[in-house]
């Protein structure tokens, strides 16, 4: 009889997780439309809020920002000399710093539990809980425009995204459900895919927010935030599929998901993996600080004398910067056919390092657009690091170990907005674009982490073939 042959055929792949007993479950298996209305909700927000802090501040401060309508010049020659402007800048810095810091703080504990938690009872609830907390603080910041509340508001809608895990434990919980569903050897490119999705609705948010912005000022950009935080809200409780197999009910308020976490790092499955997740997050730590210290002084600027951008220009500085993902991802596809992963991470720090040397050295808008352009494969590494990471931790504690990179990426943005904020206030009277060359002296260091475990790793696999599986990229 051919019944049971067939049965066995009909079996579901391991890959695929089981629907949950008692209930119907949603259908779809794709993380990536939440991240994507999430990265839009948070690619909206970010210069917008920038640059409302400018104006608002400015305001206050009897700044007349004649740049907000022009898309080129400051209005007049001596806006070299102009203290008033220096002043705004920095205000506009440290209210940044502030912010940042906040959310910092407040997210930290928050994303470990919660990350630690989703190994448990599963993905769904570790992305509608940050999903539904960035809905609340694009809520408070609409309530900040429309009554002409104080701008310290903002700190608190960013507290109250902070403490339901804000967007970091919406990537970390999307980095887990694509390494729940994917195999070792593909997980690189699935992880960037997932960072492509950052991208594309980056460029989206960046794009429509600069021109919408200038033709209805601010607060329809920011209703489109909040709607973005919302369906993917929904998204996650009505039309995602867990990922996690085995689910059982677990208490959220334990010390031992912060156990967990500190498990991965003292008492891994092999003695090679500790060292090997500590210098990995290392490199992500220091790639990732350069990364946001960059991002969160490119609106400053390309404000700033000489370059004066207004807020279509901004936008597309933006989705310039964003594009880096795109590209990132078909270089590493194209690179990967013929190098090791590690090595197309060395390369994508080459793109970054020399992209971020030519920004420093920007005066025009020309130049300024060249330096996006050669940062086109700066986003390669990452994607890298990740998977890597991945495979050095079993099945059952990926929550657990994204949640520590989402961590580590928190860490990055306070050290980040802390160092380059206020390193540019420091820095303005004799290179503006100081901070940028910083950046790039600092990426050199991962790049000599990923080059010497590389060659170590090459080293030990000659001596001991541990892994017989044949992969088409080596893990």
């Amino acid at each position: 009889s051919l019944r049971p042959s067939m049965a066995a055929m009909a079996a579901p792949p391991p890959a695929e997780p089981p629907v949950p007993p008692g209930r119907r479950s949603p259908s779809l298996l794709s993380v990536e439309p939440l991240l994507f209305l999430a990265t839009v909700s948070l690619g909206l927000q970010g210069p917008l809020a920038t640059q409302y802090l400018w104006e608002r501040l400015g305001a206050e401060h009897g700044y007349n920002n004649r740049n907000s309508t022009e898309s080129t010049g400051c209005g007049d020659g001596n806006a070299t000399a102009d203290p008033l402007r220096q002043e705004v800048e920095a205000l506009v810095s440290h209210w940044n710093l502030y912010i940042n810091v906040g959310g910092f703080f407040a997210s930290l504990f928050s994303v470990t539990l919660l990350g630690a938690w989703s190994d448990s009872v599963g993905r769904r609830p570790a992305l509608i809980l940050p999903a539904a907390g960035m809905a609340l603080q694009t809520a408070i910041y609409l309530l900040v425009m429309y009554l002409q509340l104080h701008v310290a508001f903002f700190l608190l809608g960013r507290i109250v995204s902070g403490l339901t895990g804000d967007y970091s434990l919406i990537l970390a919980s999307c980095f887990s459900y694509v390494a729940d569903t994917s195999e070792r050897r593909v997980r690189t490119f699935r992880v960037a895919v997932l960072e492509a999705c950052l991208g594309t609705a980056g460029m989206v948010a960046s794009i429509g927010g600069g021109q919408w912005r200038k033709a209805q000022n601010y607060i329809n950009p920011f209703w489109l935030a909040f709607a973005s935080s919302l369906a993917a809200t929904l998204y996650a409780a009505f039309l995602l599929r867990e990922s996690v197999k085995q689910k059982k009910a677990t208490k959220l308020f334990t010390l031992s998901h912060y156990k967990a976490v500190y498990r991965l790092y003292t008492a891994p499955e092999q003695p090679s993996s500790r060292w090997k997740l500590a210098l990995y997050s290392l490199a992500f730590f220091l790639i990732v600080t350069v990364h946001f210290g960059a991002k969160d002084l490119y609106v400053l600027y390309e404000l700033g004398f000489p370059l004066c951008w207004a807020s279509d220009l901004i936008g597309y500085g933006s989705a310039a910067s964003y594009l880096a993902y795109l590209s990132s991802l078909a270089g590493l596809r194209l690179l990967q056919l013929c190098l090791e992963d590690t090595w197309v991470a060395e390369i994508g720090l080459i793109s970054n390092i020399a992209g971020l040397v030519v920004i420093s050295l920007a005066t025009t808008t020309p130049l300024m657009f060249t330096g996006y352009g050669i940062l086109f494969l700066s986003m390669a590494a990452t994607p890298v690091i990740r998977s890597k990471l991945s495979k050095l931790v079993s099945e059952t504690e990926q929550g657990a170990l994204f949640a520590s990179v989402a961590c580590v990426q928190g860490l990055c943005s306070l050290v980040a907005t802390g160092v380059f904020n206020s390193l540019y206030p420091a820095t303005l009277h004799f290179m503006r674009g100081f901070p940028f060359l910083f950046g790039a002296i600092i990426l050199l260091i991962p790049a000599a982490i990923l080059g010497w475990i590389q060659i170590w790793d090459s080293k030990h696999d000659y001596n001991h073939f541990p892994d017989a599986s044949p992969s088409p990229t080596k893990d």
